[in-house]
């Protein structure tokens, strides 16, 4: 489907091509929801471990908005089973991301979270369970992540997006999702806790993790 010029922002599932419109929301919006171009030695960092592999592996569960011009302005990624994931990342992508990304690079500007740890952290899986209980992983076996540039916020788009995956996992009887997020992104932290979302008791408050059913 492709917006007509001035008939609004439009949800659409993902396609092969918005690849490369995808890995720029992710790195506009990578610094606690700012743009994070420029910060480390390559732009295509940040999404090489929070975007591109899921749109890789799931593109089924990706969605985009396109604004009226048939822009991409954001999206909503995510998984069914992250213990799946999480054995598919370490076969398949994390040998090619170290090839891309060796070393950590210099940092371009100062940002809160380095280079170095960004890169420990694409050839490490093993983090996106790591933090979450076995019990809470039962509950929530799904993972996200959302992103809107600053023109696609404040619509509603968020939470239509949010819809959107919660109930294509309710149809494959997947029981909820969760997230990790920045804890510098207050205006995301505000949005979740609006929408539903819960601390889970593994939560800690430097790597805040939020779960919600999906029905």
């Amino acid at each position: 489907m492709t917006n007509r010029r001035g008939s609004g922002p439009t949800i659409r599932p993902y396609q092969p091509n918005d690849r490369d419109s995808v890995t720029d929301v992710c790195v506009r919006t990578a610094a606690g929801g700012q743009d994070a171009r420029g910060i480390y030695s390559d732009d295509l960092l940040m999404p090489d471990v929070y975007c591109l592999p899921y749109v890789t592996y799931a593109p089924d569960l990706a969605w985009v908005v396109d604004d009226d011009a048939g822009r991409v302005i954001g999206y909503v990624l995510g998984v069914a089973d992250t213990r799946a994931f999480v054995d598919w990342y370490a076969a398949e992508w994390t040998p090619g991301f170290r090839e891309r990304h060796p070393r950590p690079g210099p940092m371009g500007r100062a940002y809160r979270y380095s280079e170095e740890a960004l890169v420990r952290d694409g050839a490490d899986p093993e983090r996106m369970v790591r933090g979450i209980t076995a019990a809470e992983l039962d509950d929530y076996p799904a993972h996200l992540h959302i992103d809107l540039l600053p023109e696609g916020q404040r619509q509603g788009l968020g939470r239509r997006l949010l819809d959107t995956l919660r109930a294509a996992l309710a149809d494959r009887d997947v029981p909820g999702v969760h997230l990790g997020m920045d804890p510098a992104n207050t205006g995301a932290r505000a949005f979740y806790a609006a929408y539903g979302f819960r601390e889970l008791p593994s939560h800690r408050a430097d790597a805040p993790l939020l779960g919600i059913g999906t029905r």
